[in-house]
């Protein structure tokens, strides 16, 4: 189906930058795991998604399409599809969007926080993914070396 550009235009302008299903997914588990965070700090680069302010930790909820996952992993089943019109427009806007967030990710870094990433196409094995969490969120910096580091997904 071909849509107009009044379609198209409505479409993305419902695409949500936070309070996605994937994230809600998250906040839900790890709410119900026992922990406390918070949402989208300001005061943060990239206005993390879940912050756990004593533990220095983050949680990052990305999405595979719009975070270019393919590029990471080229067995992502979520971000298979490209964007097939206005290509010389959404190219160069997904180099944009990975580029910020590896700058957001190493600024946090920097400033001492622990970042998991956990990618949409991950929610598929909840199991695993709250291994992932429960692991990330209960190694202190002092049984972890004293070192931060992002989780990437595979790593445990």
């Amino acid at each position: 189906m071909v849509e107009t550009i009044e379609q198209r235009s409505r479409t993305m302008s419902r695409i949500r930058s936070k309070d996605t299903k994937p994230e809600m997914l998250i906040r839900r588990l790890v709410h119900s795991l026992g922990y406390r965070y918070r949402l989208h700090r300001k005061d943060l680069p990239g206005k993390p998604d879940l912050t756990f302010g004593p533990r220095r930790k983050i949680i990052e909820v990305r999405g595979c399409y719009w975070h270019a996952h393919l590029r990471y992993d080229p067995s992502c089943w979520e971000a298979r599809s490209e964007a097939k019109s206005n290509t010389g427009y959404w190219g160069p806007k997904m180099d944009r969007n990975v580029a910020r967030d590896q700058r957001n990710l190493e600024l946090l870094e920097g400033a001492g926080w622990a970042v998991l990433v956990v990618w949409e196409c991950e929610l598929r094995n909840m199991d695993a993914v709250r291994d992932r969490i429960e692991h990330f969120l209960e190694v202190s910096k002092s049984v972890d070396s004293g070192s931060v580091h992002a989780v990437k997904p595979g790593e445990t």
